[in-house]
């Protein structure tokens, strides 16, 4: 069913999600320091899953199309977003058009003299730009794709009656296992574009993306740290990522945008000494403030495009 066997690990990690949300939901611990852990520990299985969703849209994981519609489904409870309304403004805004004004998650957004503050605030600062130019693209393909539209409707359905229902069995442990770990991984697969992009040069055929390269963080990230090579082959399943920039990416790039720990980098980049820099270690100059421009195609979207299991 599977077209890699990589993907036995995405699906083992989307088990483990439902595992602790499940138990947490039923155990419901007494001990507050318990307690908080193990909602951590579903936040960060959320974030995986949001990862998951991304790599997903890039590259359906099954062989048949029912399977990779289906498991859209289940990444959108997971996930806590329908992942259909994932796909236009990743995959048409910021892949297509980075950094520039179609790009609505461009980090040039951010002109706040502490950097840290630009990290936390990345999220709400986008997230208007991305939902209206979603909305615009969803009424579009309302009668261009209308099997994509199809299937957006039908997870937001789910997931909307999912959260309803729980909210009506215990609003508190609703929104503390439930709405919290996605508000997390929506945190987190948004802000980790800013740590991917922002001090990169956009114009450059390698400098444009910033990696993570730690096997370990690979491993339990799908390797998504290897960001040149996703630009450059979007389609690329994720385990061949480390392989392939090592041929294509590695011997090019500025070695400064190879990162060997993600959280050595946000340590001296948002706390100490928390100063935000080109690749090349110059101040990052940030460019006259821009007003979005749609990205939403004016005359419908060219069939070759592709928007997940009903693209």
């Amino acid at each position: 069913m599977l077209k890699y066997t990589a993907d036995r690990r995405t699906l083992a990690f989307v088990a483990a999600y439902f595992a602790c949300v499940i138990t947490l939901w039923i155990v419901h611990p007494d001990n507050m320091g318990l307690r908080i852990a193990w909602i951590g520990a579903a936040c960060v299985l959320s974030w995986f899953c949001a990862v998951i969703t991304h790599n997903t849209i890039h590259c359906p994981i099954f062989e048949k199309r029912g399977w990779n519609k289906a498991f859209q489904i289940v990444l959108t409870l997971a996930y806590g977003h329908p992942v259909s309304a994932y796909v236009p403004g990743h995959n048409l805004s910021h892949h297509k058009y980075t950094q520039l004004e179609r790009d609505v998650m461009r980090t040039t957004k951010m002109r706040f003299r502490w950097n840290l503050l630009n990290l936390l605030m990345f999220l709400p600062t986008v997230a208007f730009s991305i939902m209206k130019n979603d909305k615009a693209f969803i009424g579009q393909m309302k009668t261009v794709r209308r099997r994509w539209y199809r299937q957006l409707k039908l997870e937001g359905a789910i997931f909307t009656a999912v959260s309803v229902a729980l909210l009506i069995l215990d609003w508190r442990r609703a929104l503390l296992y439930w709405y919290v770990p996605h508000l997390w991984a929506a945190f987190g697969i948004i802000g980790i574009n800013y740590l991917q992009h922002d001090g990169c040069d956009h114009e450059h055929p390698y400098n444009h993306s910033r990696n993570f390269v730690s096997p370990l963080f690979g491993w339990f990230t799908f390797n998504n740290g290897f960001h040149t090579i996703h630009h450059e082959k979007p389609s690329l399943h994720w385990s061949l990522l480390p392989e392939v920039h090592a041929q294509e990416i590695a011997p090019h790039i500025h070695p400064e945008l190879d990162q060997k720990s993600m959280f050595l980098y946000v340590w001296r980049t948002f706390i100490w000494p928390g100063r935000r820099l080109r690749y090349d270690g110059k101040p990052v100059e940030l460019p006259p403030k821009q007003s979005d421009v749609s990205w939403v195609p004016a005359h419908g979207l060219p069939q070759d495009v592709s928007l997940g299991a009903e693209g």
